[in-house]
C-alpha cells in the first residue's frame, strides 16, 4: 500500500526524496520505496522521518483496519 501521507508531509516541508533521505541517513531509493509501499522501514527510521517532518508515527505510518 502506498504511503501517500509520507509523500504529502514531505511536500509540506518542501523536501525532495533526496533531501529527506540525506537528513535521515538513507538513500533516496529507500524513501521512494517507502512511499511506494514496497519497503517496510525499521522503527528507528520511522521515528527519524517523523522527527524531521514534525509528525507522529500515527500520522505517517498507522493504517486503519479495514472492515471485511
Amino acid at each position: 500500500m502506498k504511503n501517500k501521507k509520507l509523500k504529502m508531509a514531505r511536500a509540506e516541508h518542501d523536501l525532495s526524496q533526496q533531501e529527506l533521505a540525506k537528513t535521515v541517513g538513507v538513500s533516496r531509493q529507500t524513501i521512494g520505496l517507502i512511499e511506494l509501499g514496497k519497503y517496510n522501514p525499521s522503527l528507528q527510521l520511522c521515528l527519524s522521518i517523523c522527527w524531521v517532518l514534525d509528525k507522529s508515527l500515527d500520522d505517517l505510518f498507522w493504517q486503519e483496519k479495514k472492515d471485511t
